[in-house]
């Protein structure tokens, strides 16, 4: 298991827009490996390339509590959305804070495998959520700059009337 450092706010990298991804050989699959192993070990659900100070448009998202649903994204854009949520988000680059933001409730994403290999994955809910988190990433944007407004200490540690909505 290897894990990467995880580039934090404040570093320009997060704010830069990142470049497709070209090569699909086994440095590419050795940064997937170790963004997954980074993920897991910070307890996130999700991690993009410019988190780790790759400027590549790739991410990896697992909302499963027992890491059995890693999704590994190359190249991903949104090409469907629909419905809307609205709900608490952190960040691993964002240490310490949280927000409320609104994203679509459904999602179609197309992206590439590690492979290369053109693929279409339609979700919602949470992973909708995470997966349009990631793909900001690779955008320079995070969740800060699109939030309704940023939660308190009290209300990080406690329940907000957002997580109804769940």
């Amino acid at each position: 298991m290897a894990t990467r450092k995880i580039v934090t706010i404040g570093d320009d990298t997060l704010r830069k827009t990142c470049r497709k991804q070209e090569k699909f050989d086994i440095r590419l699959s050795v940064l997937l490996k170790d963004m997954a192993d980074t993920m897991y070990k910070a307890e996130g659900v999700g991690l993009a390339g410019p988190q780790v100070g790759i400027l590549r448009r790739i991410a990896v998202v697992d909302v499963t509590e027992d890491h059995s649903g890693l999704l590994e994204l190359v190249n991903p854009e949104i090409i469907e959305a629909d419905g809307c949520q609205t709900g608490r988000e952190g960040c691993l680059s964002v240490p310490g804070r949280q927000g409320v933001v609104t994203r679509p409730m459904r999602v179609k994403v197309r992206f590439q495998n590690r492979k290369g290999q053109w693929n279409e994955y339609e979700t919602e809910g949470f992973e909708a959520r995470a997966i349009c988190h990631e793909l900001d990433h690779l955008d320079g944007k995070l969740y800060i700059d699109v939030m309704d407004r940023e939660l308190t200490q009290e209300e990080i540690e406690g329940h907000i009337p957002e997580d109804d909505n769940q």
